[in-house]
This record gives structure tokens, sequence and C-alpha cells, in this order.
């Protein structure tokens, strides 16, 4: 977050943060900010439950959701609530900005950002999802993924794609 800060504010944007959901909602309310850029996972809550807020406060305020498990799903979420852009991570400042650039209002269609992932991406972005969820716990999230544990470890052994 402070890294992509400096970025924005390199170049010539004013940058304000917020470490969790009810900081991004007291920003929100507090200066209506033309922009935002909101992560899908946050303390407190989540991006989607931030975009909403920013829409009921601000509705002319722009937002592009950046995640680092990216999905159909979530993508069509984040445009239904009006979402002007989805970028998953690993992203650049300028593939973040240029995600505002990306959908003209009232577009129902999904933002030129997106880039599924492929299958063997999506396993891999789900297992860390719940191995993170299980605070790394190999064997809770070989239960939770319905698979044997050294499967799991296998997995795990091979690079990401």
């Amino acid at each position: 977050r402070s890294r992509l800060a400096r970025a924005l504010e390199t170049r010539g944007h004013v940058v304000l943060q917020a470490e969790d959901v009810e900081a991004a909602r007291q920003i929100t309310a507090d200066e209506r900010p033309d922009r935002a850029i909101v992560d899908l996972k946050m303390p407190g809550g989540t991006g989607l439950d931030v975009l909403r807020e920013i829409k009921n406060c601000s509705a002319a305020t722009q937002v592009v959701l950046l995640t680092g498990y990216g999905s159909i799903a979530n993508a069509v979420d984040a445009m239904r609530l009006g979402a002007a852009g989805y970028v998953t991570k690993p992203a650049d400042t300028d593939q973040i900005l240029a995600a505002f650039e990306t959908r003209d209002e009232g577009s129902r269609e999904l933002p030129k950002a997106i880039d599924p992932p492929s299958l063997a991406e999506a396993e891999w972005n789900h297992i860390q999802q719940v191995l993170a969820d299980t605070g790394g716990n190999l064997s809770r999230a070989a239960i939770l993924l319905g698979i044997p544990r050294r499967t799991l470890q296998r997995k795990l052994k091979k690079l990401a794609p």
C-alpha cells in the first residue's frame, strides 16, 4: 500500500491511505475522493464492502478493485456494484491507473483489465487462499480442499504457474 501510494504521489496524485475497512469508510465520508484503489482483502471486511460504502457516499467516485485472487465472479460483483475496473496482482502503477480508463460510464461489459487466470493459476491461487485462511495448517487446508494431505504437499512443491 505504501509503495503504491509513493508511486501515485510521484505522478502528481494526492493520496490518502486506509489500513482497514473502517479507515476507508472514514476517508470516504470525510473526503469523498475522485478516485479510489481498493484491495479486495482488507482487515475488517472486504473491498466489496468498501466499494458499496464509497458508492453510497459518493456515486461519482471511480473505484478500481485490486486483488491477488482474481476471479470472474468477484469481477462481476465489482462491476455490478459500480467499480470502474478490476486488476489482479501483481500490477504496476500504470496498469492500475489504466484500469480507470478501460470502461466507459454505463458500460455493462467487464473491464479490459481482467486477464482471467489459467486453470492451473486459479487452482494455485485457491490453494494459497485456503492456506492463508487456515494460518498455514496443511492438514486443515487439505480437509477444506477435499484432497489428501500428501497430494496438497505435492502440489505445493511444484512451482506456482
